[in-house]
């Protein structure tokens, strides 16, 4: 491969957005493993809550598909590969980011505390405009 060759892979997986309209792959090899990824993402995605147990499972599979994005990685910078094959190393590690974005993403969040947030700082902004407006110094203590 070419050194530009290489250099417009690496820029392709390192892209903002480089994941966007793509899927989760349906398998992935790690090692002597094989991953049924797509599954595992969706299954995991599927539940509200993720239980304490499933948690370290969670983690652990992240840990292990960073570990797999940075060798594919550093298998397209210094490895000899051909146009080919880094492609397919290049369009991984871009699966690899859209499983991880989506894992990442998981958890409960709590809508009323977010938005009980939103409106204190709401509240918080009119009042300082008003005082602005109005012409009075802010106070030092923190509008409630």
């Amino acid at each position: 491969m070419k050194p530009y060759e290489r250099k417009g892979l690496l820029e392709r997986v390192e892209r903002d957005g480089a994941t966007v309209g793509v899927e989760i792959p349906e398998r992935i090899e790690v090692g002597d493993e094989t991953i049924d990824l797509r599954e595992f993402v969706f299954e995991i995605k599927r539940r509200e809550t993720i239980p304490p147990g499933e948690r370290e499972r969670v983690e652990r599979a992240k840990r292990t598909l960073r570990r797999e994005r940075l060798r594919r990685i550093e298998l397209i910078e210094e490895g000899d590969v051909d146009r080919e094959e880094g492609e397919k190393l290049a369009d991984a590690v871009v699966g690899i980011d859209r499983a991880l974005n989506a894992l990442e993403n998981l958890g409960p969040t709590d809508l009323e505390r977010e938005e009980q947030a939103r409106r204190t700082a709401d509240t918080k902004r009119w009042m300082s405009f008003l005082k602005k407006a109005l012409g009075k110094k802010e106070e030092t203590r923190g509008v409630r």
